[in-house]
C-alpha cells in the first residue's frame, strides 16, 4: 500500500490549490479524482467537436484577486486570463439600450445615467459605502473564520480608517445587512431596470430576493469594481490544469477515474488512514476532503470513526433543493441585442460579460415561486456568456459558444416529473429567452449539451445539484460553515480535514478555502514521514 503524507480527495480547483501548497512545503502528497480530468466544477471539455465548453464555473470573479496565482507561480504552469470588461451587460427588454457594468464605477453610472441619472448618482455612492464593507469582508474570507479573527479585522480596519468605523458604526448598515438584498435594491434604487439589473446579479448566489440577511450579495459588486472579473484563456478549466501542472513539478501525484469508496483508519493513536479507490488503496497521516461534506461523513468516512452526533448533524445542512440548469450551445453567430454596436464580426463589448436576460423583478420572483412550490419555471431568467468574442480558442473560426445559465430549477419536483425527461423541453425555454432578446440567434445553433439538475449531480457530484454544495444563508456562513465544529477546515476527527465549497468563504471560484486550509494542515502535519 502506497504511503502518504496527506491524501486530497478531490481534484477540483479547491483540491488542488490546498494540494499545491502541501507538496510546495515538502510534503508528500496525493490527490484522487473520481473523473476521467482533474478541474471539478472549474473544467472545460469539447463534448461538441471543435467546441470547448465549461461543464461548471465560467466566469472567475474573485480568484485574480487573491494572491494564489503569484505564490504558486501559476503564469509559468500555462494559466492566462482576460479581462471581463464590461463585466455584465443588461439589455433593456424592448429598447435600444442596455447598463453596462464596467470595472470603473464611472464607466458603470455613465451607462446607468442614460436610463436613470438619479440611479447613476445612487450607485456611485453605494459602491463607495459597500465598498470598504466588502474589502474587509473579501480580508476575512481569506483566513480562517473564527469569530476572532473576523472581529479583530474589523477593528483594525477602524483603527486606520475613517470611513470602516463611520460604516460599522451606521445601524443602518446593520440593518440593510439584515435586510434581503431585495429590498436594499428597492429602497436605494428607483428605477426597474436599474432594480432589476442588480438583483438579478445578486441571486447568482442562490437566495431569493426576499431571503433576510442577504443585503451584502448586491453589495459585494463593489468588490468587482476593485479587482475585476476574470475569463480564464482555453476556458475555465485552464485554471485547473496549471494548478495539476503546479502540483506535480513539487512532486505531487494525481490518479484519475479513482473515485473514493471509504475512509477507514486504525483505533491506535498515530494510526494512519486507509482510503479505498477504484485505483487502489492509499495510507496518509492526513486526508483532506475536496469533496462535499455530505459525502465526506455520510457516505465515505467509516461510521466508527464519526461522533454519532456529528453524523446527525452533517446530515441537517441545509442543501437545498437544486439551484440551475445550464445548456451549452455552440452556435454560428452571437446574440445581437437591440441598440449594441458590433464589429464587421458581430462582436460587441457586451460580450465579453455576463449578459442579464430577466426583464423584471417580478420576474425574478416569479421563478422563484416556482422553485419553491417544485416546478421549474415558465419563463426562467437567463444568464448568457459568450467568452469565444474574446477567446477564439473556444470555437471553430467564425462560430462561438453560448453558454446559458438559468435559474430557479428544482432538483425534485413535486408534480413527479423526471429531469432526464423534460431535459430537452427546459432547455428549448432557455434558448426562447435567449432568442427573445437576440431574435437573430433562431436558426443558429449547431448542438447543445444540457446539464439539468441531474445531470450536475450525476457528472460533477454535488448533492442535490447545488453548485454552492450547501445553501449559502447567513446561518451557513463565515464561523457556522458548514458547521461551527467544522468551520475552520479541521474536524474533530483527527488527521481529517475539509476543504471546497462546503466550507468558508463558500462556493464561487475564489481558492481562498483551498489555500487556508493547506495552512491549517501544514501546522498539524509533519514532512517525510511517509
Amino acid at each position: 500500500m502506497s504511503l502518504y503524507d496527506v491524501i486530497v480527495i478531490g481534484a477540483g480547483h479547491n483540491g488542488l490549490i490546498c494540494a499545491c501548497y502541501l507538496a510546495k512545503a515538502g510534503r508528500k502528497v496525493l490527490v484522487l479524482e473520481r473523473r476521467e480530468i482533474v478541474g471539478g466544477a472549474v473544467c472545460t471539455q469539447e463534448i461538441v467537436p471543435g467546441f470547448k465548453f465549461d461543464i461548471g464555473s465560467s466566469a472567475h470573479i474573485m480568484f485574480p484577486g487573491t494572491p494564489i496565482m503569484g505564490e504558486l507561480g501559476l503564469a509559468e504552469h500555462g494559466l492566462e486570463y482576460l479581462e471581463m470588461d464590461p463585466w455584465a451587460y443588461f439589455p433593456v427588454p424592448g429598447a435600444a439600450l442596455g447598463i453596462s457594468f464596467h470595472r470603473s464605477v464611472e464607466q458603470t453610472c455613465e451607462s446607468i445615467a442614460k436610463i436613470s441619472p438619479v440611479d447613476a448618482e445612487a450607485y456611485r455612492r453605494f459602491m463607495e459605502h459597500w465598498g470598504e464593507l466588502n474589502e474587509g469582508i473579501f480580508e476575512t474570507f481569506m483566513k480562517p473564520p473564527t469569530p476572532g479573527r473576523i472581529f479583530s479585522t474589523i477593528f483594525k480596519r477602524n483603527l486606520k480608517n475613517v470611513a470602516s468605523r463611520k460604516m460599522w458604526s451606521s445601524l443602518d448598515t446593520s440593518r440593510q445587512l439584515m435586510a434581503s438584498y431585495g429590498k436594499v435594491i428597492e429602497e436605494t434604487f428607483e428605477h426597474p431596470h436599474v432594480r432589476t439589473a442588480l438583483a438579478w446579479l445578486a441571486a447568482q448566489s442562490g437566495p431569493g430576493p426576499d431571503e433576510i440577511a442577504t443585503g451584502d450579495l448586491v453589495g459585494w459588486h463593489a468588490m468587482i469594481h476593485k479587482t475585476g472579473a476574470w475569463r480564464a484563456k482555453g476556458g475555465s478549466g485552464s485554471l485547473t490544469q496549471a494548478l495539476a501542472r503546479c502540483f506535480e513539478s513539487h512532486g505531487g501525484q494525481i490518479c484519475v477515474n479513482a473515485q473514493v469508496m471509504a475512509i477507514n483508519a486504525g483505533t491506535k493513536p498515530g494510526a494512519r488512514f486507509e482510503v479505498a479507490s477504484e485505483a487502489g488503496r492509499f495510507s496518509g497521516r492526513a486526508v483532506v476532503a475536496a469533496c462535499h461534506v455530505q459525502t465526506t461523513f455520510l457516505e465515505l468516512l467509516a461510521p466508527e470513526l464519526c461522533p454519532p452526533e456529528l453524523r446527525k448533524r452533517v446530515s441537517q445542512i441545509r442543501v437545498g433543493n437544486g439551484f440551475g440548469m445550464v445548456v451549452r450551445h455552440a452556435v454560428t453567430e452571437l446574440p445581437q441585442y437591440l441598440g449594441i454596436q458590433s464589429d464587421a464580426n458581430g462582436v460587441a463589448p457586451c460580450h465579453r460579460g455576463l449578459q442579464l436576460l430577466c426583464p423584471s423583478m417580478e420576474y425574478l420572483r416569479r421563478t422563484y415561486v416556482e422553485f419553491l412550490a417544485g416546478f421549474p419555471p415558465q419563463e426562467p431568467a437567463v444568464v448568457a456568456m459568450t467568452f469565444s468574442s474574446m477567446d477564439p480558442t473556444l470555437a471553430p473560426p467564425g462560430q462561438h459558444v453560448l453558454f446559458g445559465w438559468a435559474q430557479y430549477h428544482p432538483y425534485q419536483m413535486s408534480n413527479g416529473e423526471n429531469w432526464d425527461d423534460i431535459a430537452e423541453r427546459e432547455a428549448d425555454k432557455i434558448w426562447e429567452v435567449i432568442c427573445h432578446y437576440a431574435p437573430n440567434m433562431r436558426g443558429t445553433m449547431i448542438d447543445r449539451y444540457i446539464q439539468t439538475p441531474t445531470e450536475i449531480e450525476r457528472v460533477l457530484a454535488l448533492p442535490r445539484a447545488n453548485v454552492m454544495h450547501v445553501e449559502m444563508g447567513l446561518d451557513q456562513m463565515f464561523f457556522f460553515r458548514p458547521l461551527p465544529e467544522l468551520s475552520s477546515y479541521s474536524t474533530p476527527v483527527k488527521g481529517l480535514f475539509l476543504t471546497g465549497a462546503s466550507t468558508h468563504p463558500g462556493g464561487g471560484v475564489f481558492g481562498a478555502s483551498g489555500r487556508s486550509a493547506a495552512k491549517v494542515v501544514l501546522r498539524q502535519v509533519k514532512a517525510g514521514r511517509g
